[in-house]
């Protein structure tokens, strides 16, 4: 049993300093040389932090582009998804109720013609990006809210989708604060 002690107290050790304590600190340094210094992707306007670029935030207003609804009300202190199946009747009655207010700003479209993700939370309840199609269902809306010409908004969201990683990770998306920003400053 005692040559057992040395070798099992040596092995703690070895790994308590790599994994508590030089593995932390690469990752940390990995973080402080990326986009942001590992703080996050700013989004300044004027000078002024609107929010970041990978935590989704609440546009409600109709002349806005709308993100995917969230089960924590985008509180980013407690990022989670609903554990609610989709046979409970308080799921469902989120969905249907996100699903009347979305043909309620758009009465030119039929339930068919509304992307699930605009009316089911991520599983983060932070997600900052939607669909190009979720963002082109919403062009006309916008369009019309804000007096603007629809191919006008459209070629605006058209030139805000993001290719996947590397063109193979992931799927297109759009980011529904930066869309939004640039919307603002549109003419």
């Amino acid at each position: 049993m005692k040559k057992y002690i040395l070798p099992s107290i040596r092995i703690t050790v070895v790994l308590t300093i790599v994994l508590c304590v030089i593995y932390p600190l690469f990752i940390m340094l990995i973080g402080k040389l990326s986009k942001g210094a590992g703080d996050g992707e700013k989004i300044v306007v004027n000078g002024k932090v609107v929010g970041y670029a990978n935590i989704g935030q609440s546009f409600t207003k109709p002349q806005y582009f709308w993100g995917r609804p969230s089960a924590v009300g985008y509180n980013a202190a407690g990022s989670a998804g609903s554990n609610k199946g989709p046979s409970n009747p308080d799921y469902l009655k989120d969905v249907h109720s996100r699903l009347d207010t979305l043909l309620k700003y758009h009465p030119y479209l039929k339930k068919n013609d509304i992307p699930a993700e605009m009316i089911t939370a991520s599983g983060s309840g932070l997600d900052p990006d939607i669909s190009p199609d979720a963002a082109k269902m919403q062009v006309k809306r916008v369009a019309q809210y804000r007096k603007l010409d629809e191919s006008k908004v459209a070629a605006l969201v058209n030139s805000h989708v993001e290719a996947p990683l590397l063109g193979l990770f992931g799927p297109e998306k759009v980011n529904v604060l930066k869309l939004n920003i640039a919307l603002d400053e549109l003419k």
